[in-house]
């Protein structure tokens, strides 16, 4: 070896860095889940979510009473309710069902209506959006035109329409605000179709002859469904708010005992004055739970977008 050899080795490697290793790329979700883990909010909302779900499903491990009992009916009287006991924590409601298992077999209904009123939406939404965004042409104009037309009702009208069709129970709730949340769903895959459809790897897979219907299946719809999920966790927490307004409204579960946060909350606001946990307590789980949602969500977008990397 020269002179000049031993001291080239130094100088480039002064000059371009040590060799490093390759860096393997990081898929669209891994970096999000990344994020969302050094996320606060993210974090925050997870904790609430899990929570939730966690009540929900040990309901009846947490509590001995069953729900909409009215085994101590005879110690409610008009003007009073009892309060905290050594048997009842958070006392009594109004129907003498004990108020801690309201609560708690209460965010399993929440939690069934949101996740089966946002399955609703999302999969009414999809369909309509895979006919625009995917197909085209005049399938596009006459969807987007539905759509409009959808979009021109306010969402909790549309949902009080459907609901006092269908009638007043669980189910008519679900559909009422599932349907309500479709247009948007619609729209949201829809552009993002539309978005994904101008990548390179589309014009690449059609050069090598694959076929239209195979594109958008198999690589445009799943590179699609981002913004369909983040609009998903918002649409959960907005559910448990339209709900207690349908039950306000009366178009809710008809049966005034059964454990569900609005229609306690409803059914609290003629106690107001004399028992006010009657309304506070569905209330603050209703606000915390839509925080939840809500948080998470919002991390959840802010994970996915791309002007937010970091």
């Amino acid at each position: 070896m020269t002179a000049l050899d031993a001291t080239q080795g130094p100088i480039a490697e002064g000059l371009l860095g040590a060799p490093q290793e390759d860096e393997r790329g990081t898929s669209l979700w891994r970096g999000a889940f990344r994020r969302l883990r050094r996320s606060p909010s993210a974090i925050i909302g997870a904790a609430i979510v899990a929570a939730l779900v966690l009540v929900a499903v040990l309901a009846p491990v947490l509590t001995p009473y069953q729900p909409a009992s009215t085994e101590w009916i005879d110690q409610v009287t008009p003007s009073s309710v009892p309060g905290r006991s050594p048997g009842h924590p958070l006392g009594l409601d109004s129907f003498g069902s004990d108020m801690l298992t309201q609560l708690l077999y209460g965010a399993r209904q929440t939690l069934v209506i949101g996740v089966v009123s946002t399955m609703i939406g999302v999969i009414g939404g999809a369909f309509l959006g895979v006919l625009a965004g995917g197909l085209g042409g005049w399938w596009d104009t006459g969807v987007m035109r539905f759509v409009d037309i959808l979009l021109s009702i306010p969402s909790l009208l549309l949902a009080v329409s459907i609901a006092a069709l269908l009638g007043a129970n669980q189910w008519s709730i679900m559909i009422a605000i599932g349907a309500a949340q479709i247009p948007i769903f619609a729209r949201l895959l829809r552009g993002s179709m539309l978005g994904q459809r101008r990548q390179d790897y589309v014009l690449a897979a059609s050069s090598l002859g694959l076929r239209s219907r195979r594109i958008v299946m198999s690589h445009v719809l799943p590179n699609s469904l981002g913004p369909l999920i983040v609009q998903a966790t918002l649409v959960l927490a907005t559910a448990t708010i339209e709900v207690a307004a349908l039950s306000y409204l009366g178009l809710g579960q008809p049966d005034p005992a059964v454990a569900e946060w609005g229609r306690m909350l409803v059914k609290g606001q003629d106690r107001l004055q004399s028992d006010p946990r009657l309304t506070i307590l569905p209330g603050l789980c209703m606000t915390i739970t839509a925080l939840g949602f809500t948080l998470f969500g919002e991390a959840l977008r802010e994970a996915l977008d791309p002007k937010s990397r970091r």
